[in-house]
C-alpha cells in the first residue's frame, strides 16, 4: 500500500513545483512589462557600482565613469529610419514606451511639453522614443498623435533594441524607462519609472551645462 501511494506524492510535489515556477515567472514578467509610476524605491542594476540614485529613483553617473551607449537604429513608427549614433554632439533622451502602458500615458504629456520647449529654445537636445510591445504601428502612431509627440520613435515590438545595452550599465529594465546620453553618446542618467516635467529636466539640464 505504501508503494502505491509514493508515486502519487511525487507527482503532487512535482505539480506544485511547476505551478510555483509558472506563477513566479508570470509575476516577474508583469513587473518588467510596465513599471509602477508611484514607486520610490531604488532601481536595481549597476554601472560598475559607480552611480548614484536619488530619492526620485533617478540614477546618474559621473562623467569619468560613463560608458558608450549602443547603436540604436531601425525603422521608426512613421516609416522613416533613424540611427542614434548620428546624434552625437547633442544630449539624447531615450524613452522606452508602449501605447498599452498606463505609466507611459501618464508621462507622455511631460515629454511632449519639454521636447517642444527645448526645441523652440534651440537647445542641443534630441528626443528619441523606443516603442515596444505594440502589435502594430497604428497603435503607436495614435498614441503619438493623441499626446502631441513630435519626435521620432524607433519601432521595436520585440524589445530587441533594449537588449543592445551592455550588461552592467544603466540599461533599460522596465517599461517605461528613460535613459539620457551626454553629448559624447555616453550613458549619463536613467530612471525606471514614469517621470514628471521637473524630473525630466533634472536629467537633461546638467548635461546641457557640461563642457
Amino acid at each position: 500500500m505504501s508503494l502505491s501511494r509514493a508515486p502519487r506524492r511525487r507527482r503532487s510535489t512535482s505539480g506544485r513545483a511547476i505551478l510555483l515556477t509558472a506563477v513566479t515567472l508570470a509575476s516577474a514578467l508583469t513587473l518588467t512589462a510596465c513599471g509602477d509610476s508611484g514607486s520610490g524605491s531604488k532601481p536595481s542594476g549597476s554601472a560598475g557600482g559607480n552611480y548614484v540614485t536619488g530619492p526620485s529613483g533617478i540614477s546618474t553617473v559621473s562623467k569619468a565613469d560613463r560608458v558608450d551607449a549602443p547603436k540604436l537604429d531601425g525603422e521608426t513608427v512613421d516609416g522613416k529610419t533613424l540611427d542614434t549614433t548620428t546624434l552625437k554632439g547633442k544630449v539624447v533622451v531615450l524613452n522606452v514606451w508602449g501605447s498599452w502602458c498606463p505609466p507611459c500615458r501618464a508621462e507622455a504629456p511631460y515629454f511632449a511639453k519639454v521636447s517642444k520647449e527645448l526645441a523652440d529654445a534651440g537647445k542641443d537636445v534630441a528626443f528619441v522614443g523606443l516603442n515596444t510591445r505594440d502589435n502594430s504601428k497604428q497603435n503607436a502612431a495614435s498614441f503619438e498623435q493623441n499626446f502631441g509627440i513630435t519626435y521620432p520613435s524607433l519601432y521595436d515590438p520585440d524589445g530587441k533594441l533594449m537588449l543592445r545595452f551592455p550588461k552592467g550599465t544603466l540599461n533599460a529594465q522596465s517599461i517605461p524607462s528613460t535613459i539620457v546620453l551626454d553629448k559624447e553618446g555616453k550613458i549619463a542618467a536613467r530612471t525606471l519609472v514614469a517621470v514628471n516635467e521637473e524630473q525630466l529636466r533634472s536629467m537633461i539640464d546638467p548635461l546641457l551645462a557640461e563642457q
